[in-house]
């Protein structure tokens, strides 16, 4: 019993948790049963006697004694990675278990324990091997309840690969053990990973009924309700939830979330609660581009463009960084700047049509009219057109002498517009008297 204890003290204190992808094997490990137990000798004995009173300078000390003579003890090598970990000494643990599950391949608690260390080191694709593997093997005394929780840290590193393949680990562990709310938690986001609004929706709302302060639950249903474009409900749940936290500070989760919200819906509150947020996170890169997007709206480019400088600092091969700091250019008449920042921005993502319709605006600007053209024809594979790019292409081939072309888009112009660009408006009409008495 005294094995068993430990082996669960090392499970309350591994996060299972993991928030990077990892690839996932083609084949499980066959299944294997667990060999006989062998006598513990006295200095294992000493050792897990202290290890159970947290005495971890006398377990190690009796440890490295034992393991100096008997290098290929399992059972040593596993107490030995549990006192590193405990001492948060991780890559030594990693070390002791790697070395324990060499030693016999076919323990349980060796695997697991191994995996864990390795999610939380953030070697998710070992961490998903040596997890595989523990699900096929006997847990002995530890019970179906640690075999589950072998299953759920699968959950959570195949959640951001692949939502079926976690759903599926999710369900292998609720054969084992009832469903927990985390475990609801966890089902519910993964629905909404997959797009099943209405499935997480449940899902959550359910976590809600049971604890309305769940603050991931009342992020994910927010989420969801920002997905639906329904901004005053999840302005109405994320300003409950706030109040209910009674954090100081707010949760930052929930108060971007709240701000993209009151972005979302021109409120003015947005901006002051953005500064706030950023000031108490200034290294947080997501709440430094709302506000970067924030402040463009409301009329500081130069202020916004700060922000997004610092970001690509960081990031600088971020294609939408790169069109919101063009954007900013622009806004500040620094057009051979802005050209630059598109034409990166282009290259990297070709998809992007803002990327293009900057571009082609930045072009024109910097007198560059088969660079507009070039711009306009990829936007357009992407976007309609509208006035201002009618207003381009005609200006491009007058520039550039294709009196045809131009006139063409001139007229198109000046049927889309409407009275709402009278300086273009004024300038298409002058160029046509001069277009179509030539032509």
């Amino acid at each position: 019993m005294l094995r068993l204890a430990i082996f669960l003290l090392l499970l309350a204190s591994a996060a299972g948790s993991a928030q990077n992808s990892a690839q996932n094997p083609d084949k499980q490990a066959p299944a294997a049963t667990q060999p006989v137990p062998q006598p513990v000798s006295a200095q294992v004995a000493d050792a897990e006697a202290a290890i159970v009173k947290s005495d971890w300078k006398t377990a190690e000390a009796r440890l490295d004694t034992w393991l100096s003579a008997h290098p290929a003890d399992a059972r040593a090598l596993f107490d030995a990675g549990y006192v590193a970990d405990a001492q948060n000494r991780l890559d030594s643990a990693a070390g002791f278990y790697h070395r324990a599950v060499d030693a016999d391949p076919h323990s349980f608690e060796a695997h697991l324990s191994f995996g864990l260390l390795l999610a939380r080191q953030g070697n998710l694709a070992e961490a998903r091997s040596e997890l595989v593997i523990a699900t096929t093997l006997d847990p002995g005394q530890a019970g179906p309840a640690v075999k589950a929780r072998a299953w759920r840290a699968l959950a959570q590193i195949d959640r951001n690969t692949d939502t079926t393949v976690a759903s599926n680990d999710l369900l292998e562990a609720l054969k084992l053990t009832p469903e927990t709310p985390a475990d609801t938690l966890l089902a519910a986001s993964l629905a909404d990973q997959a797009g099943q609004y209405d499935t997480a929706e449940v899902a959550y709302r359910r976590i809600l009924a049971k604890d309305p302060k769940s603050a991931p639950a009342n992020a994910g249903l927010a989420h969801i309700l920002i997905a639906r474009k329904q901004y005053p409900e999840a302005e109405t749940l994320l300003r409950a939830a706030l109040e209910q936290s009674g954090q100081s500070p707010a949760d930052p989760a929930l108060t971007a979330q709240l701000a993209a919200v009151l972005a979302a819906q021109d409120k003015a509150e947005a901006l002051p609660l953005l500064q706030k947020l950023h000031d108490a996170h200034p290294g947080d890169p997501a709440i430094a581009r709302m506000l970067a997007e924030v402040l463009a709206e409301a009329g500081d480019p130069a202020g916004s463009d700060r922000l997004y400088v610092g970001l690509l600092a960081s990031s600088p091969t971020d294609p939408a960084l790169l069109i919101g700091h063009g954007q900013n250019l622009i806004r500040q008449l620094r057009y051979a700047e802005a050209f630059a920042a598109f034409d990166k921005a282009t290259q990297l993502d070709p998809a992007n049509p803002d990327g293009w319709s900057g571009l082609a605006f930045a072009a024109s600007k910097v007198n560059q009219p088969s660079a507009t053209l070039h711009a306009l024809t990829m936007r357009s594979k992407f976007l309609p057109e509208n006035p201002s790019t009618y207003f381009l292409w005609a200006s491009a081939y007058d520039t550039l002498r294709q009196k045809a072309a131009a006139i063409a888009y001139y007229h198109q112009f000046l049927n889309s517009s409407a009275g709402k660009f009278p300086d273009q408006e004024w300038q298409a009409r002058q160029r046509l008297l001069l277009l179509e008495k030539k032509h």
